[in-house]
């Protein structure tokens, strides 16, 4: 089979996405272990990752602007370059410093990390608007179902090699390994990238990242809130939770647990990416005001799940820690597939609402409220297991969802 250059630069694209998603969900687990270890509280845990997501939400909003000025292969190699220096920098943290100084420190870095993210993202996701084939918006939405699917478990297979490397190599080397493995393949990249990505354009202005779309306003309002509910659970609620349930604070527990949360992230993330790559042979020939119509249906139950499982925690019968872990994994997972076709298809319809032109601004835009939802989850996540463990980060969890929901509602009467 013969394939042309743009799909070839596609799919160098996803290559670079896939080992930044790796390296980024191994330090996620990395600096989580490491900084609970040091006896740090919930609410501080979701510090550090605080400037991570607020740097995401900066760095979103300038992301389309600089990949339209400059090119989406100088946003991407600044994104993989920058990951790289952050992995090395925190693997330099000297053992003779305070915990708070570490704390510190380790936040400062992940503003780096943050930035490098989202300038990957956006430069990847962009790609395929302007890549794939005018007038296909099939292609278009399994393209993006399937660079987001693999994405996902890329960071899935990180959040396990995170676990495994802090568990047996210890949290300075593991760093190392992964900006090693990035270095590669930005070096492989350098060498290798093909030309079809396009270069910049001088006479755009920072005041077009800003949509006059009125779709994608309401598309991204409904954005915010949905990774807001996903987050809010994921980032500190659920590793502490196993934490809670199987560790005893010995070294062989720990190593145990460790694993057991990587497992369980892992399979979590992967299980979600394998059903987003397959989301668009469920709505084949399907008309984006369809699609519109069933994300309204699919928002429903995604909210009634964290309200459920939540429910079920704080007021019915008291079970044994393997009932209740059981249930909770099974719950999540149910979240994990409806978020899996409620996510796909947000990826499709931000593709379709804006123009080749403005592809870079309006996915920048999107994903800057898809960082702030991330922002507002990490936060609630810490906050709400202080206050009241898991279950308490399953029903903010459905507060924002019903957000979501409302949102999703105005789009879809927006669209008619």
């Amino acid at each position: 089979m013969k394939y042309d250059g743009n799909f070839i630069s596609f799919i160098a694209v996803a290559v670079a996405y896939w080992a930044f998603m790796l390296t980024d969900g191994a330090l996620r687990m990395l600096v989580l272990l490491h900084f609970h270890q040091l006896g740090i509280s919930p609410l501080q845990l979701a510090y550090i990752f605080l400037i991570y997501e607020f740097m995401g939400v900066i760095t979103n909003l300038a992301a389309g602007f600089l990949a339209k000025k400059f090119g989406l292969k100088s946003t991407l190699y600044t994104g993989l370059i920058l990951q790289v220096l952050a992995l090395l920098m925190l693997s330099l943290i000297p053992s003779n410093w305070s915990v708070i100084e570490m704390v510190v420190f380790a936040t400062c870095v992940q503003a780096i990390s943050g930035v490098a993210k989202d300038l990957t993202k956006t430069s990847a996701k962009s790609s395929v608007k302007i890549l794939s084939p005018r007038n296909r918006d099939d292609i278009v939405f399994q393209w993006v179902a399937k660079l987001t699917g693999s994405k996902n478990a890329a960071k899935g297979l990180g959040f396990f090699l995170g676990c495994a490397l802090i568990a047996f190599v210890g949290f300075s080397l593991g760093l190392i390994a992964l900006g090693l493995i990035l270095l590669t393949v930005f070096l492989f990249l350098t060498t290798l990238m093909p030309p079809e990505l396009p270069a910049g354009t001088k006479n755009v202005k920072f005041v077009n990242i800003f949509s006059r779309n009125k779709k994608i306003n309401l598309l991204s309002l409904a954005r915010l809130f949905l990774f807001g509910a996903r987050d809010v659970w994921f980032v500190v609620g659920i590793p502490l939770f196993f934490i809670e349930m199987f560790s005893d604070g010995s070294t062989e527990s720990n190593i145990y647990v460790f694993f057991l949360i990587g497992s369980f992230m892992a399979i979590w993330t992967i299980f979600y990416g394998i059903l987003q790559t397959g989301v668009p042979s469920f709505f084949k020939g399907i008309s984006y005001q369809s699609i519109q119509k069933r994300l309204v249906y699919w928002m429903g139950a995604l909210t009634l799940t964290p309200l459920l499982l939540s429910l079920m925690m704080l007021f019915v019968i008291p079970f044994s820690n393997s009932i209740l872990v059981a249930s909770v994994i099974l719950g999540l997972f149910v979240f994990g597939a409806i978020l899996a076709i409620s996510s796909s298809l947000h990826s499709f319809l931000i593709l379709y609402f804006t123009s080749t032109k403005r592809a870079t601004l309006d996915v920048g835009f999107y994903y800057m409220s898809n960082a702030a939802g991330r922002l507002i989850g990490t936060f609630l996540s810490g906050l709400s297991y202080q206050l009241g463990g898991l279950a308490y980060c399953l029903l903010f969890s459905t507060i924002l969802l019903i957000c979501s929901f409302f949102w999703t509602l105005l789009l879809k009467r927006e669209s008619g």
